[in-house]
Order: structure tokens, then C-alpha cells, then sequence
């Protein structure tokens, strides 16, 4: 059974993502599940770090972008989720291709969620492993 208490398609989500940080870092959903979101990143001349590896910071950014999504369309109409904590173990580098971001909620409480988001490289390789908390509000006019 499917969690998204909002409707969302592919479209919507990439749609919402034409301006500010996930459009300049060239983030774009690709896939969603009953229970999942996936995202990914290029490791490109915008996302790496000096030397040439994908910078732990946009890998942090993929996964807040995944989770704080989930957890906006996994919630009822009139919440929305902003972040308490965010974690990140960086396990391995990538140095060219795609670093793609699976999302599934470990918690979908009233009041917050938590969020698992695993990246891996082009050969399937994990890369980073993030937890992400996040508050759930009522949306604001």
C-alpha cells in the first residue's frame, strides 16, 4: 500500500525542483515507489570537491532533498516537514557518473519523521548512508 498522502508524480516533484540549490547541482527524481523516492546527482565540475571527488555536503543535500520530500507527501494535506537532524556517513567516493539516492521513511509519527536515504555510485557501490529527522507542522498561509 502505497504511503503518499499527497498526490506526486515525477513531474510534479522535478517541477517544483526548476530553481535554487537541487536545479544548479543538476538533482532530478527518477523513481517512485510505494515506499521509496530516488534521486540522483551528477559528479560533475558543479558538485565535487577540490579534488575531484563528490563533495560530502551535495551528498547531504541529495539526501535532505529526498527526505524532507518523503516526508512532505507522505504527511496529510496542511503539513509540511522541515528538519531537526540531519546525519551522514560518507563511505566511499565518486569521482565521475551519478550518484543516485534511495529515500524510505524509518518513522512516519504524528508529530516527526525519520527518514534513510542510501546513495550509491554507478556500479551499485553505497557511497553515503544519511538519516534525516524531520518536524511535521502545520503549513503555513
Amino acid at each position: 500500500m502505497p504511503i503518499w498522502q499527497k498526490p506526486v508524480t515525477l513531474d510534479i516533484l522535478n517541477s517544483r525542483s526548476t530553481e535554487g540549490a537541487v536545479a544548479a547541482l543538476g538533482i532530478e527524481f527518477t523513481e517512485i515507489g510505494d515506499d521509496f523516492l530516488r534521486a540522483r546527482v551528477p559528479v560533475d565540475a558543479r558538485t565535487v570537491q577540490p579534488y575531484g571527488l563528490l563533495h560530502g555536503g551535495v551528498s547531504v543535500l541529495l539526501a535532505e532533498t529526498l527526505g524532507s520530500t518523503g516526508a512532505y507527501y507522505a504527511s496529510p494535506e496542511g503539513q509540511r516537514a522541515v528538519g531537526l537532524d540531519s546525519n551522514a556517513n560518507h563511505l566511499r567516493g565518486a569521482m565521475g557518473g551519478w550518484v543516485t539516492g534511495t529515500a524510505r521513511p524509518v518513522h512516519r509519527g504524528r508529530t516527526t519523521q525519520v527518514w534513510q536515504i542510501e546513495m550509491t555510485n554507478d556500479a551499485g557501490e553505497l557511497t553515503c548512508v544519511s538519516r534525516l529527522t524531520m518536524a511535521m507542522q502545520p503549513q503555513r498561509a
